[in-house]
């Protein structure tokens, strides 16, 4: 069994977005802004290599896509779903299963591509599983206003039309080693990835820590439904984590892949940094 991390591109988000109710006069010093606002941040997708199986957690954000879409989230950077699959000697055939912490657009958007006439949206891992949470997809095929602009229909209907999606709170067929926390404060039932790998356990932390400046609690994200559940989930695992000597994984840090965690006077921070090839 070996983990890879899979770059699918860098985009920018408001910082104040981002950061929430902290100051931009604290958070501009963790991830500078531009002079919109903007930060930048990474799409950062795993790969589980493990015998006959290849587990894809998260594909980011697609390229089907619009230039107006585009237009508001600055896609830059080298990396591409694609090109990272391709660097590790696999291609998108090859993927079993894809696993989605949550619909948002930049999680899922890689899920469906157009078909080669550009009239058909198909999935683009014809031969992957896609696993998502029951309640979770209902969410999102019948959104609230607030997170209707992130949960674009073209990126999940056609899972389901496609026949490939399962549930993975009705039943997995996912190996041993591979076990989620559900939490709801950013959306309902984001699945967060816990693996055990060498000896070690690695938690996938999704949107609940987007970067490892998130650490600290009062660190929530404007995005987030329900910011004093976050705040309670974030302690809760953050607890967990600390026990159970749990490595953090990022998916939108721009810089930092990975961290362990320490207990300060202030609260649980970050240890050390650490990448996969390390562990």
């Amino acid at each position: 069994m070996k983990l890879h991390t899979v770059h699918s591109g860098m985009f920018k988000l408001d910082g104040g977005a981002m950061f929430g109710v902290v100051p931009k006069s604290i958070w501009q010093n963790l991830n500078p802004a531009d002079e919109n606002n903007m930060c930048s941040w990474a799409m950062r997708c795993l790969l589980i290599e493990d015998s006959n199986r290849l587990i894809l957690i998260d594909n980011g954000m697609g390229n089907k896509q619009d230039a107006k879409f585009f237009g508001h989230y600055y896609l830059h950077g080298d990396y591409s779903l694609e090109k990272s699959l391709s660097s590790l000697g696999f291609s998108k055939d090859d993927i079993t299963d894809v696993f989605l912490t949550h619909l948002h657009f930049d999680h899922c958007g890689g899920s469906i591509i157009f078909n080669s006439q550009k009239n058909i949206y198909e999935p683009a891992f014809k031969n992957a599983t896609y696993w998502s949470h029951s309640k979770h997809w209902q969410w999102a095929v019948k959104p609230n206003a607030r997170e209707k602009a992130s949960f674009l229909k073209e990126n999940i209907l056609p899972i389901e039309e496609s026949g490939q999606l399962q549930f993975f709170d009705s039943g997995s067929t996912l190996p041993s080693y591979f076990n989620a926390e559900i939490v709801s404060g950013h959306t309902e039932s984001m699945m967060l990835p816990l693996i055990q790998y060498n000896n070690h356990k690695i938690l996938f932390v999704a949107d609940l820590f987007p970067s490892a400046a998130h650490i600290p609690l009062p660190y929530v994200m404007a995005y987030d439904t329900r910011p004093l559940l976050t705040l309670n989930e974030k302690q809760q695992i953050l607890q967990k984590a600390m026990e159970q000597n749990i490595i953090l994984f990022f998916e939108h840090d721009p810089k930092i892949e990975c961290c362990s965690l320490k207990q300060t006077d202030k609260g649980v921070r970050l240890d050390e940094t650490i990448t996969l090839d390390s562990i």
